[in-house]
């Protein structure tokens, strides 16, 4: 499982990549996401997957019982999901700002703001 996990980080890795690379506004949002979903699924592969019980100690026990699930990457990728949605609203919005603005979403004709009213 781990394995499938590694190869589809680094296949989202280069696509997000190879997408960045692209002159398009459109194909930079695409790799932004996809970069954004790889770091997750490192994140989560990192930490070990474990199917386990909740992480919660039972009070008759006094202690927690293995094998558990980690709360902590799972916070992590919770966080870095909304973080991730909030960066690429932002990046939607500017972009379409730029687009209406200069009427064009390819990034090599954008190189100078000086003809902008």
């Amino acid at each position: 499982m781990s394995l499938a996990l590694v190869f589809l980080i680094g296949i989202l890795y280069a696509a997000g990549t190879y997408m960045m690379l692209r002159r398009s506004m459109v194909k930079l949002i695409i790799g932004l996401i996809l970069l954004g979903h790889a770091a997750n699924l490192l994140i989560f592969t990192a930490s070990g997957l474990t199917k386990g019980n909740i992480p919660i100690i039972d009070p008759e026990i006094g202690e927690l019982v293995e094998p558990f699930a980690d709360p902590v990457p799972q916070a992590l990728v919770l966080t870095a999901i909304v973080i991730g949605f909030g960066i690429q609203a932002f990046v939607i919005v500017l972009f379409k700002r730029t687009y209406t603005k200069t009427g064009t979403d390819d990034l090599d004709e954008l190189r100078s703001t000086d003809s902008l009213d």
